[in-house]
């Protein structure tokens, strides 16, 4: 009997250890997920920015990066070690190296996960206590609340999820000293909201695979209509939590502006997405949601800064 722990290989995937400079880099970017990494470590970067209203100082981009990203590193590693069963019935994932058999004998990377949380957690906490609190905590929603507990139970797997982001951002303002900025919290807010326009519209166009792997993700247990209008719901909220950013005393016209155009842009999208509900329309709604965050964020630092 196959256990969440045991993964089927599928056959049509060939065994392939690691071998090579490439092939372990590749490993090691897919298992830490340091794409994701990397853009929850700029979202902590805007709280810095904001909190701090302007340059943070590298101490605090340094501290940020070491304890929140060493975390966030330990936190998708133990995602999927977690879930190597559903990662091998999609297609999406079904060649991420524990799945395929890159990482020979994989029982060491809990611990090495852990380890990645908990060790620069304690090494803050003398120094920061509250980014040692957040960037711990927010592994916890990831792998603890998200993981374990409501993606394989509940639609609202990702709305809650969210909240993983949102830590991101607060440990971004604790590394500059100002965590509950008002900056800070509506930043972070605006990333929870956002998590579900950027995750349902990839779950529609993987609708198949959840269904096949057993996640009741939105588009999963309603018609793909109805998860357009909640996409589309969560887009405006989060237009609306960008738009009121700009109130922050450290931004001006020249964050209006783009993230003005960019938040229009999104939301005609998802109004696309709405009227002709495909993978073709769920993609480009997928897409423009990341490169909105990513306005969003870089914005904030500029404007910050200037």
């Amino acid at each position: 009997m196959t256990t969440r722990f045991e993964t089927p290989i599928p056959s049509t995937v060939a065994v392939r250890p690691v071998s090579g400079v490439a092939a372990l880099s590749e490993t090691i970017v897919t298992l830490f997920k340091l794409r994701i990494v990397a853009l929850l470590l700029f979202a902590g970067a805007g709280g810095a920015f904001l909190a701090a209203g302007g340059w943070p100082g590298f101490g605090a981009l340094l501290s940020l990066t070491l304890t929140g990203g060493l975390a966030a590193a330990g936190a998708s590693a133990l995602n999927q070690y977690l879930e190597q069963t559903e990662d091998a019935a999609m297609r999406r994932t079904r060649r991420r190296p524990l799945v395929v058999g890159a990482i020979p004998h994989p029982g060491w990377i809990p611990a090495l996960a852990l380890s990645l949380i908990v060790v620069p957690a304690l090494i803050m906490l003398p120094f920061n206590p509250a980014l040692s609190f957040w960037s711990f905590a927010g592994a916890v929603v990831y792998v603890g609340v998200y993981t374990v507990w409501l993606k394989p139970r509940t639609v609202l797997n990702i709305v809650i999820g969210g909240l993983a982001g949102t830590c991101a951002v607060i440990s971004g303002g604790a590394a500059a000293g100002n965590w509950a900025h008002p900056g800070v919290i509506v930043l972070g807010l605006l990333v929870f909201l956002w998590t579900p326009t950027h995750f349902w519209s990839l779950a529609i166009l993987y609708r198949e695979d959840y269904a096949r792997a057993g996640v009741p993700m939105l588009p999963v247990v309603t018609s793909l209509r109805q998860s357009a209008l909640w996409v589309a719901v969560h887009a405006v909220a989060t237009g609306i939590a960008a738009l009121a950013l700009g109130a922050d005393r450290s931004l001006s016209w020249l964050y209006f502006i783009p993230v003005g155009l960019a938040t229009a842009d999104l939301l005609r999208r998802c109004a696309q997405l709405i009227a002709e509900p495909t993978t073709v329309r769920a993609r480009s709604v997928f897409i423009n949601s990341n490169l909105y965050l990513a306005i969003v964020l870089l914005m904030i630092c500029v404007d910050a800064i200037i």
